[in-house]
């Protein structure tokens, strides 16, 4: 009898930018996590609710619902409010740390970040 496999944990990308979306995409299923792809907030919330996923890696500046407010609503909502979300952000310093408290975001990678320190937060929060 052969074990199953653990299903691959499931992170959703949140960015409106398709390079973005192709680079990082591709490297979390390199790292071996199925990635489910949202091009704004609004269509995050709807992934979310229909599948939450095990961590959601979150742009903040996108059309139509931006990542802040999509984090916001997450992070007021109970069922939510446990995923680990970590911004993606070009925005550095202390007013992105004040940001990132201010909507309860649970971490922020600096675009453009090294792959390296983008697997190792995912790693911190869901293994």
């Amino acid at each position: 009898m052969s074990a199953e496999r653990p299903a691959p944990k499931t992170i959703l990308l949140v960015d409106d930018e398709e390079d973005i979306v192709k680079v990082v995409g591709g490297r979390l299923s390199q790292w071996g996590y199925q990635a489910v792809v949202a091009a704004n907030g609004q269509e995050a919330l709807e992934a979310v609710r229909r599948q939450p996923p095990d961590l959601i890696l979150l742009d903040l500046k996108m059309p139509v619902l931006s990542g802040r407010d999509a984090c916001h609503q997450l992070k007021a909502d109970p069922k939510f409010a446990g995923i680990p979300v970590i911004l993606m952000t070009s925005s550095a310093g202390v007013a992105m740390e004040e940001e990132q408290r201010a909507i309860r975001a649970d971490g922020f990678v600096l675009k453009p970040f090294e792959p390296a320190e983008l697997l190792a937060t995912i790693q911190k929060w869901i293994g």
